[in-house]
């Protein structure tokens, strides 16, 4: 009997052993996350104009709008991404939603999307060239959505969000450049058959290119685009080049500081967010540890049989 209550003690040390670490870890981040920032505000959480309030609510959870002590709420509609995105229809339905958290300068984007089987095109770097193609730095966003959509709608709630928090408003040529780049990439990535991080990798080195040579003519662009596809071993098709060429070329015409681009893009696809929150919110992982301690325990009972 003695033996059976040391396996006991035993068995339930090891699992505090790995069950607190990550609870004193969430806590821990949930305490120095809730503090509302006097200077730069609450944070701001966009819903798609067209979730039921039970969508809504798998949306707050995912975005975790219940631990902030504050935050400010606004809707996004297809009228949104009319202004934003020329040639778009305002009849849209809009899905996507996101929870922006201004950071002080230098701190860049921090892109985690939350719900990463429900944002099935766009990734976490696709999203922060844009927002900087955009003119958006410095900010947590966090992207959910309550079904299967594309994600594209999310940027749109982004711009919105943003000039509502910051009382600024955004060069709608560049949301819409931002939106082509967006698309650009995403089909671009599904023809060729390339990883999320090869397009991410092609799109920044493009544009830094195009910061250091500052190409005059649109044959200087296509050039520029040419070399980086050599550098990283990508074949496109000519129309996907072609795209790729046309879409670089009105980039270099907008006024945006590109220098930026390198430490702003550091390391967004390893963020804790996006590297663990799919892992802890699979029911697979959990039913995994559940057998390894149920086989544990079978185990070490074996040895005092």
């Amino acid at each position: 009997m003695k033996q059976k209550w040391i396996l006991i003690v035993a068995t339930l040390a090891l699992l505090v052993s790995v069950i607190m670490p990550m609870s004193t870890l969430a806590a821990d981040n949930s305490q120095n996350q809730n503090a509302i920032n006097e200077k730069l505000g609450v944070p701001i959480v966009v819903y798609g104009a067209n979730l039921s309030e039970d969508e809504k609510t798998t949306v707050k959870e995912a975005l975790q709008v219940e631990q902030e002590q504050e935050v400010d709420e606004i809707t996004v509609s297809g009228e949104d991404l009319a202004k934003y995105i020329s040639d778009s229809n305002p009849s849209s339905r809009m899905y996507s939603s996101a929870k922006i958290t201004r950071e002080e300068e230098g701190k860049g984007l921090i892109i985690s999307i939350v719900t990463p089987d429900n944002i099935t095109q766009v990734t976490s770097e696709m999203y922060a060239n844009a927002m900087l193609t955009a003119g958006i730095e410095d900010a947590t966003v966090e992207i959910a959505a309550p079904k299967p959509v594309t994600g594209h709608s999310a940027l749109v709630g982004i711009y919105k969000a943003y000039e509502v928090k910051t009382g600024e408003t955004l060069n709608t040529e560049r949301t819409d450049v931002a939106n082509d780049e967006l698309s650009v990439a995403t089909q671009i990535a599904e023809n060729a058959n390339i990883s999320d991080e090869q397009i991410a990798e092609l799109l920044t080195g493009i544009k830094q290119q195009i910061s250091e040579l500052n190409p005059a003519t649109k044959e200087e662009v296509e050039q520029i685009v040419k070399d980086q596809l050599a550098k990283l071993n990508i074949e496109l098709s000519e129309q996907d080049r072609q795209l790729l060429v046309d879409l670089m070329d009105r980039i270099s015409k907008l006024d945006i500081d590109f220098s930026k681009l390198s430490d702003q893009l550091t390391d967004l696809a390893t963020t804790f967010e996006e590297k663990y929150g799919e892992l802890m919110q699979d029911e697979g992982f959990w039913n995994g540890v559940k057998n390894f301690f149920n086989n544990l325990i079978d185990t070490v009972s074996s040895w005092f049989k």
